[in-house]
């Protein structure tokens, strides 16, 4: 083995912290290739619900909840998309659809749950946030989305005693992208329905 003439240097020699620092470093560029997405020329000129993406790119379709896996426990029952709503929640140009989800029940009011969805290129669309789950035991009501702000009634029941069929209680909500999440703020008009 023959030894070098140049002097030791530190800075060569590899430890563990060097190898989580490149672990780090891969993992976020990993992760940030994963968020670009490329623009879905190829959507379905059908699609109802449109926006235009930032940049004056071509449209981008909103995602279809008809395409959807929702996460109900419906028995031998289908589920219902009882409402939907496009909209630039987040701020990237590309719309979300939020779906308004429940079992399909012949009589009362069964159970909604409000669900944010978007979509890859080609790829089903899927959930990426819960703002209200079915185990809560709500209907929702005047759902809208204006300016990345959703907004919605929440019905609900004050006890066992009430029939499923009239909720006794609402709540006036909104749900806005802040920080990474989707934050919940109750308005006037909560209370008895």
């Amino acid at each position: 083995m023959q030894t070098s003439e140049l002097p030791d240097l530190a800075h060569t020699d590899t430890t563990p912290m060097h190898w989580l620092a490149t672990a780090t470093a891969m993992a976020a560029v990993i992760a940030g290739a994963g968020m670009l997405q490329p623009d879905d020329a190829t959507a379905s000129a059908s699609t109802s619900h449109r926006t235009t993406a930032q940049h004056g790119t071509a449209p981008v379709a909103a995602p279809d909840p008809a395409r959807a896996t929702f996460p109900l426990r419906c028995g031998t029952a289908d589920s219902t998309v009882a409402d939907q709503v496009p909209g630039d929640l987040d701020g990237d140009g590309r719309p979300e659809t939020v779906a308004v989800v429940h079992c399909a029940a012949g009589s009362g009011t069964p159970p909604s749950g409000v669900y944010v969805l978007t979509q890859g290129s080609g790829a089903a669309p899927r959930i990426v946030a819960t703002l209200v789950d079915p185990a809560q035991k709500m209907s929702v009501d005047d759902l809208t989305v204006r300016d990345g702000v959703i907004s919605a009634t929440l019905l609900g029941y004050s006890s066992v005693d009430v029939p499923r069929c009239c909720p006794d209680q609402q709540e006036k909500v909104t749900w806005q992208w802040r920080n990474g999440a989707f934050v919940r703020a109750a308005h006037r008009g909560t209370g008895s329905a």
